[in-house]
């Protein structure tokens, strides 16, 4: 049997809907509640009046939702739905159903950009004709509707609670009352998208959620694997956020940073931000805008290093030396929540030690804070110590100066106010000299002194020839390390670096504006950065001028190489007969000292004997070879 065919407002000739409309009637009193003059001041709206309004339901549309739950909560009217249908047991309503009971019928209740089917509340059944089709209420509106909110099963695999921070810096709580402002008084589905960008991850995590806390929003977090990647996806995937974020005031955090987008070229975490309605929050320093949408961005500092000071001598057992405190502040930048955590580690590991605590406490400051650098640069294992470096005076005073300034870096510019009369005064240095000359065991050196870890990078893997990509490199590995205080070495600086030509094109404008982020990031590093080359003359005197340190390596003298010969050996090696003088007087770098040591060293392994002038002459002849030189008798002569 079909649904009859009745006129709304007619009575209806089956006798069973009479029956349905009073069973909707009264479900409609006990769901709606009572008039508004019976409930207490305050009193928050049922759940169908809330939902009605923020999704815009016309009164009829609100009805049909109603009947669509009260079937799933109420047996009996599920019966007379089935009665009113001619079946035996309880059943779904229809839309010709729903036509015939409810008041105030229109058609486009149910098309597809009615609200109802726009934010998916109601489902529609198989059927051969539409107003024979049966409804289901969706499962997360019945859960609201019966007071029992929980987030849409189809959203769990791609959004999960955000976590609440401990604590929040203070310059961080006012950006987040800021974001908080913004969503006061705004419906949702028109509040603009936040971009939070500057800081960590974990600081723009802290502060979104902090916000919502403000505004008493529940904050979820989107991971950027997490989001589909095709346009239909997504659109699915943002309208069942758009219904969440209506239905219980919850708030969304997207991790965009402008990595690859899919092979087609859709960058999905930036295309969901632009398509998805609600509080959304996007994080990322390289997230590109797309859409019309409206943007309010907001910068999130770095904690102060006020703020850093006060987290550690707060968290640090007293009585906290100033001294290790500055050291503390001057290389790592954490917040709060990650010094808080950091002191409980070092207090545990130092009382079960037996140790320092300042020790323990750099050595958990260096593990925790260790740079996300994988695919960017390459950890060096720094073992070189001064007594290793064999240069001129100026040279290693001129190395002593940078330990002394990253060392130092807090107290003098924050504690004595010189970081408030310049900007960029992040501790950058130019190691320039040929290939071989100390450039890299320097580097190494200082990483040994600072206790810091060391990182090269290849900068001719990072300069790219599409306009942009340098530059975003570049924005990676310097966001990668900023909290951690490492040493960044960039070899190869040839590759970017050159006396700047007049620009006669836009690759040439483009060059230059490269090398002029380069530099902006090395001035803004929290870090030592490094860079190398080997064309000292090369050197356009602009850039040079912007960097805190230039340290020549010349080609080491006849003393210095005498010097290095006496260090090419370690002591166990057994060795017969060599004289560190006349080893001098090949024309060779330390570099190539190193590997002539180490080639000769194999030789006598071989022979089964100590290293001899012969086994280093064989090994120079190698060396030579290899770089296409003549080996002059006047440089060995009186070896053998």
């Amino acid at each position: 049997m079909g649904v009859p065919r009745v006129t709304p407002g007619t009575d209806p000739a089956d006798g069973h809907l009479p029956a349905l409309t009073a069973a909707v009637h009264a479900l409609h009193e006990v769901v709606r509640g009572h008039p508004e003059g019976g409930r207490r001041p305050g009193q928050d709206p049922p759940a169908l009046a809330r939902i009605a309004t923020r999704f815009g339901l016309s009164p009829f549309e609100a009805d049909l939702l109603l009947l669509c739950a009260g079937v799933e909560i109420d047996p009996g009217l599920a019966r007379s739905c089935g009665e009113a249908r001619g079946l035996d047991d309880g059943a779904l309503p229809t839309f010709g159903l729903a036509m015939a009971v409810l008041p105030g019928p229109h058609w486009s209740a149910i098309g597809p950009a009615g609200p109802l089917r726009r934010w998916r509340m109601i489902e529609i059944g198989p059927g051969d004709i539409l107003a024979d089709s049966p409804l289901r209420v969706a499962e997360r509106v019945l859960l609201e509707l019966v007071g029992a909110p929980q987030l849409d099963h189809q959203l769990t695999p791609f959004a999960e609670p955000a976590r609440p921070p401990a604590e929040l810096a203070a310059s961080h709580r006012r950006v987040a009352d800021q974001v908080a402002a913004v969503w006061t008084g705004r419906d949702p589905l028109s509040a603009p998208l936040i971009r939070l960008h500057g800081g960590t991850a974990d600081d723009r995590r802290a502060v979104m959620v902090a916000a919502c806390v403000s505004a008493g929003l529940t904050a979820y977090e989107m991971p950027p694997r997490a989001v589909p990647g095709t346009p239909a996806d997504l659109e699915t995937l943002s309208r069942l956020w758009e219904r969440e974020a209506l239905l219980a005031d919850r708030a969304l955090l997207i991790t965009a940073d402008g990595g690859p987008a899919e092979p087609d070229g859709y960058d999905a975490p930036a295309g969901f931000a632009a398509a998805t309605g609600g509080r959304v929050v996007v994080s990322g320093d390289r997230w590109r805008a797309s859409g019309t949408r409206e943007v309010v961005a907001f910068d999130v500092p770095l904690p102060s290093v006020t703020e850093q000071r006060t987290a550690w001598a707060t968290g640090l057992p007293s009585p906290a030396h100033d001294e290790l405190i500055d050291r503390l502040v001057s290389q790592f930048s954490l917040g709060p929540a990650a010094i808080r955590a950091v002191c409980v580690e070092a207090g545990t590991v130092a009382a079960a030690r037996g140790t320092d605590l300042a020790a323990v406490a750099w050595e958990v400051c260096a593990r925790r804070s260790r740079p996300r650098l994988d695919g960017l640069a390459t950890p060096v294992t720094a073992v070189a110590t001064w007594d290793d470096l064999v240069l001129p005076e100026p040279q290693r005073r001129a190395l002593h100066g940078i330990v002394r300034q990253v060392r130092h870096r807090a107290r003098v510019q924050h504690g004595w106010g010189f970081g408030d009369r310049a900007a960029g005064l992040g501790v950058s240095a130019l190691f320039a000299g040929g290939s071989g000359t100390g450039k890299t065991m320097a580097a190494e050196v200082l990483a040994t002194e600072l206790d810091l870890g060391l990182y090269r990078v290849d900068l001719s893997g990072v300069v790219s020839k599409y306009i942009g990509e340098t530059e975003k490199n570049l924005a990676r590995v310097f966001d990668a390390a900023e909290a951690s205080g490492a040493i960044l070495l960039f070899d190869e600086a040839d590759a970017l670096f050159g006396k700047r030509s007049e620009v006669r094109d836009s690759h040439d404008r483009y060059a230059n504006i490269e090398v002029s982020y380069l530099l902006q990031r090395m001035e803004a590093y929290g870090g030592l950065a490094i860079l190398t080359t080997n064309l000292a003359d090369a050197l356009d005197p602009a850039f040079l001028r912007r960097l805190r340190f230039v340290v020549r390596f010349p080609f080491p003298d006849a003393g210095q190489r005498a010097e290095l010969w006496r260090k090419a050996f370690p002591r166990p090696t057994p060795t017969v007969g060599l004289d560190p003088a006349r080893l001098a007087t090949l024309q060779v770098t330390g570099g190539n000292i190193r590997n002539i040591a180490l080639g000769a060293a194999y030789r006598a392994a071989e022979a089964g004997g100590p290293v001899s002038m012969a086994h280093v002459l064989a090994a120079a002849l190698d060396e030579y070879e290899k770089q296409e030189r003549p080996l002059t008798p006047a440089e060995v002569q009186g070896w053998t």
